[in-house]
């Protein structure tokens, strides 16, 4: 319900309006028809059509496709998807046996563009094998993949009115003997892929009435070869900027998606996002910051309060120790004094005995 509530508002809120029309777009499977030995791939595209002469365009569908058990999908690509917008990103159930997407184009697809020799209205690439080796399961030589009636087009009207739809799916010949070399076109192609994601830019956003009014940041990017396999996200504290080794094994990436709520919302951190595509290619899109939009964390609150401590204990220490040592430094004086004073009564005492002496002397010469 949630995904058709979102497919519905994408549909309604578009830039072009044109009239409301009845004509048929189609979804098919491409090939219609194909054969495969065991342990074979095979590569097979979800496609569009619209009635052109019609004028008819299409600006979203959500599609619910279902497959046979003795077919097994282990691999899905939208790099060379029309759709840019993704409400759900193609997902395998292999419980349930489907595989589930819904996205669009903004301005819709209106059909091949004149001149343009390609197919270009693809959906979704999936990538099917026929099991080497199996136990149990369905004795059936052939496998059946085919759209559901959940399966929804909506046309490029402003309105979001449903189009009249016709599906058609593909039918897959099993035989029963391996491969004498496998066969496998997806593993060629992921292989053959030396071309790094598309550059894209980080926004920073902070809504009133989302993430309760949390900091979280967009991104999205496309690669037209083997398609986008995940993101990963990094935020570095602006302290460590400069001296942190991105190469490093524990670089602390985290697989995310966007919309992303930032661990960092004082945001003193430089923001990393990392596109990887199926062949493990690359690129980096990096974010700072504003200086206007941070505020102090509490850990730098933390960090300010146990600086401006440690700062305190030291002052006091060392004027503790400046009042002992003046202490010990007046004490010192007050001794020498105290010493000088006995040594001058002491020389005193030996001049009046010296002079009593004498006198004494005198009086005995005198007597004689």
């Amino acid at each position: 319900m949630k995904r058709f509530s979102a497919l519905f508002l994408f549909a309604v809120f578009v830039l072009v309006s044109l009239p409301t029309v009845t004509s048929a777009a189609s979804l098919y499977i491409d090939p219609g028809m194909s054969s495969l030995n065991r342990g074979d791939s095979i590569s097979m595209k979800v496609r569009l059509d619209t009635d052109e002469e019609a004028g008819e365009c299409v600006n979203a569908a959500d599609v619910v496709l279902t497959y046979s058990d003795n077919i097994e999908p282990v691999d899905i690509s939208i790099g060379s998807s029309i759709f840019n917008m993704w409400v759900e990103k193609p997902t395998i159930n292999k419980v349930d046996r489907t595989i589930t997407f819904a996205g669009g184009i903004p301005n819709g697809y209106c059909g091949r563009v004149i001149g343009d020799p390609r197919l270009s209205n693809i959906l979704t690439e999936i990538i099917f094998r026929s099991p080497g080796f199996t136990v149990g399961g369905s004795d059936s030589t052939t496998a059946v993949i085919e759209f559901t009636d959940a399966s929804t087009a909506y046309l490029n009207d402003g309105r979001g009115t449903k189009a009249k739809l016709t599906t058609f799916g593909s039918l897959i010949e099993l035989s029963s003997l391996p491969s004498n070399i496998p066969i496998n076109p997806w593993k060629e192609q992921v292989t053959a892929d030396d071309i790094p994601p598309e550059e894209f830019s980080i926004l920073l956003q902070k809504d009133e009435k989302a993430f309760s009014r949390k900091w979280y940041i967009i991104f999205n990017t496309s690669d037209k070869q083997t398609g986008i396999d995940h993101y990963e996200v990094i935020e570095e504290p602006l302290a460590q900027f400069g001296s942190f080794k991105w190469g490093r094994a524990d670089a602390p990436w985290l697989v995310q998606r966007s919309p992303y709520i930032l661990n960092d919302q004082s945001l003193n951190s430089v923001i990393r996002v990392k596109a990887i595509d199926k062949a493990g290619n690359e690129y980096i899109a990096t974010i700072i910051p504003d200086e206007t939009n941070r505020s102090y964390s509490t850990n730098q609150i933390l960090t300010v309060f146990v600086s401006a401590s440690s700062v305190l204990i030291l002052l006091t220490i060392i004027f503790l120790l400046y009042r002992l040592y003046r202490s010990r430094k007046m004490t010192a004086v007050s001794n020498e004094g105290k010493e000088g004073e006995i040594n001058t009564e002491d020389d005193d005492t030996q001049n009046q005995d010296y002079t009593q002496t004498n006198n004494e002397v005198n009086d005995y010469d005198q007597h004689i």
